[in-house]
């Protein structure tokens, strides 16, 4: 191995092209059909979108740094056993589809919060709502800035700022430019990028390392195949359990994401909307499982050469693994390392820019509609894209705070994310299968578990009390040169310098105290803290809902819950295709919206509400009317 890495010419002007072709869709759409001079058009491609191309933005808006980067370095330092939170997040998907995308496609809305509203007919519940969803947004996409702002650090030495500023800006530019159609379809460009990078990382890695046979070897003797530990202490940072269930509980955050909520209705019927998610979960399943497969190759590529970057000190981050990876096996092949930076950006972009786009429609749907019911469609418009810009600046300042936690952008992504994740999820889960849940409880449940997840969060990220889980033993150091002993890029930023400590294998082991007192709480497994959120939510609105008298009549619209007793009625029903599933959506609101009831495993919804709430609360004329 040769002591430097570098970029070549041909790898600047294949990354380049990525950035200018995702900046070319921004402007054509910006140029062609309606040229993004209404809402409807600008946030939601005007209800019109091909449920294919959608599937596929929505797969990408989650998939980002954190997948490029994190996964792997999680796979390469702990093993494998974040592969059983796939199955968590592929149930949660599964469930969304079943249930919730008849509950939420007919109502014609843009904003997620718009439900919340419809639903406790409350402004202050909206309000609550919109404000967690817009503080995740914002710091999700400060996690997905920094991802590949330390990738493009590791292997050129190019500052984390410039990268941050470099992202944020192409993502702010064809997001304005373009809005929600542009969005989609760079999505798609950028998607197809992201696979061809990381499948060409994934083949010659292998073959470097000496084939597939010797790569799931070298895996297992290095215990990096370890996929199941059903230890039930939840303080342990990764069990069966905690990988399966928590997931499965901050994954169903996601259903009512406001990307999710965006495309689900941007397409034109339900049948399109059901096909989105039915594409997206197992699609998803299988770019994170490639996502870890990258850091099992890049394992047995350093075992196979005998020199760990992470333990000769030429990386202090786990995050900057594959980046490293793709300079040593590309060395020779110009434009291959360009590849897979133009990969890693794609992921980010697509991220960045649906994080804009659902951060601008909730910006004039939730906050601004209301306030200025006569500004002109147009002049809202403008207002959109100007909140594109303002948000894209807030998440690079987000970015650079993010520098200063350590961990894998997996760990780093989740724990932060929980403190709005945790209580956003229980509002939405008490709104749809909770009947009994009113605003009172929900407002009281949601400000109570929202200061305790803060609290619990920033408990845990800097008080030092969570138990620190040792690296799996390194490959080889014998066969680095002596240049190679010394790191890269020691000095380009205080972040390699100052968080060794962190990272390194025998720090870990030897910093472990017992914990005691009110520390205790901040052990807990970040995996678990998105449960604990919607827990706290769920018992706080039940008690305040039974203090102040539930929900009276007249005061539930029954179009906006999910009775239980028809969960199963809907699971069993859900392959049939109703009038309503080939029916376009037109252009509404959820105040005007008209959906036919009628009883039985056929209603209109796919979704049918409970038989004897309908008939004591509506008038069988009016029944028949609506039915006709």
């Amino acid at each position: 191995m040769v002591s430097r890495h570098s970029f070549h010419i041909v790898d600047y002007v294949v990354f380049g092209a990525t950035i200018l072709i995702s900046l070319g869709i921004g402007l054509y759409f910006a140029l062609s059909g309606g040229r993004q001079r209404t809402t409807s058009e600008f946030l939601v491609g005007g209800r019109a979108m091909k449920f294919l191309p959608v599937a596929v933005s929505l797969m990408v808006s989650f998939e980002s740094s954190i997948m490029m980067l994190g996964y792997p370095a999680e796979v390469y330092v702990y093993g494998a056993q974040l592969f059983i939170a796939l199955f968590g997040f592929m149930a949660a998907f599964l469930i969304c589809r079943v249930l919730m995308i008849p509950l939420i496609h007919p109502l014609k809305i843009t904003s997620a919060y718009e439900y919340l509203d419809g639903r406790f007919k409350s402004r202050t519940v909206r309000q609550l709502g919109t404000t967690l969803g817009a503080l995740s947004y914002i710091f999700y996409m400060g996690v997905v800035l920094f991802g590949p702002a330390i990738a493009l650090e590791a292997v050129t030495g190019f500052p984390q700022i410039g990268s941050i500023f470099l992202v944020a800006a192409a993502a702010i530019v064809y997001t304005a430019m373009g809005g929600l159609k542009a969005v989609i379809w760079t999505d798609v460009f950028q998607a197809v990028v992201m696979f061809t990078g990381m499948m060409a990382v994934i083949i010659k890695g292998t073959v470097d390392a000496g084939g597939i046979k010797a790569v799931w070897t070298t895996a297992a003797k290095g215990g990096r195949l370890n996929f199941f530990n059903f230890d039930p202490d939840p303080t342990v940072r990764h069990t069966f359990w905690g990988l399966l269930l928590g997931t499965f509980a901050r994954s169903s955050g996601l259903v009512f994401n406001q990307s999710t909520i965006q495309r689900v209705c941007s397409t034109p019927t339900l049948a399109a909307a059901k096909k989105v998610m039915l594409i997206v979960s197992p699609a998803f399943w299988i770019t994170l499982t490639l996502a870890m497969v990258e850091g099992i190759v890049a394992y047995a590529y350093y075992v196979n050469v005998r020199c760990d970057p992470l333990e000769s000190d030429q990386i202090h981050n786990p995050n900057q693994i594959i980046p490293f990876m793709v300079m040593d096996i590309f060395r020779g092949l110009p434009g291959m390392p360009g590849l897979f930076l133009a990969a890693l950006f794609s992921a980010s972009l697509s991220t960045i820019s649906s994080g804009l786009s659902s951060l601008s429609a909730m910006t004039w749907e939730d906050i601004l509609k209301p306030r200025l019911p006569n500004v002109s469609d147009f002049t809202a418009t403008v207002i959109a894209k100007v909140s594109v810009v303002v948000f894209g600046l807030l998440s690079c300042g987000v970015a650079i705070l993010i520098s200063f936690i350590g961990g894998t952008l997996t760990q780093i992504a989740t724990s932060v994310l929980s403190a709005f994740n945790g209580p956003l999820c229980g509002l939405f889960i008490i709104a749809s299968l909770c009947p009994w849940a009113n605003a009172k409880g929900a407002i009281a449940a949601t400000v109570v578990s929202s200061a305790l997840m803060m609290w619990l969060c920033a408990g845990a990220t800097f008080s030092g009390a969570t138990r620190p889980t040792p690296w799996l033993a390194p490959a080889p150091t014998d066969q680095c040169s002596v240049d190679n002993m010394t790191s890269l890029i020691m000095n380009t930023t205080g972040l390699m310098t100052s968080t060794t400590g962190l990272y390194d294998l025998t720090t870990v082991g030897a910093v472990a105290e017992p914990v005691t007192g009110i520390s205790v709480i901040y052990t807990l497994s970040y995996l678990w803290l998105g449960a604990l959120g919607i827990a706290i939510v769920l018992i706080v609105a039940f008690f305040v809902s039974w203090a102040t008298g539930f929900n009276r009549d007249g005061d539930l619209d029954p179009r906006y819950v999910i009775y239980l007793s028809d969960v199963v009625r809907s699971i069993f029903t859900s392959g049939k295709k109703t009038n309503t599933d080939e029916k376009p959506v037109t252009q509404g609101n959820i105040n005007n919206t008209v959906i036919g009831l009628e009883p039985g495993p056929t209603a209109e919804t796919e979704l049918p509400l409970l038989t004897t709430t309908i008939n004591d609360g509506l008038n069988p004329d009016n029944i028949k009317q609506a039915n006709n």
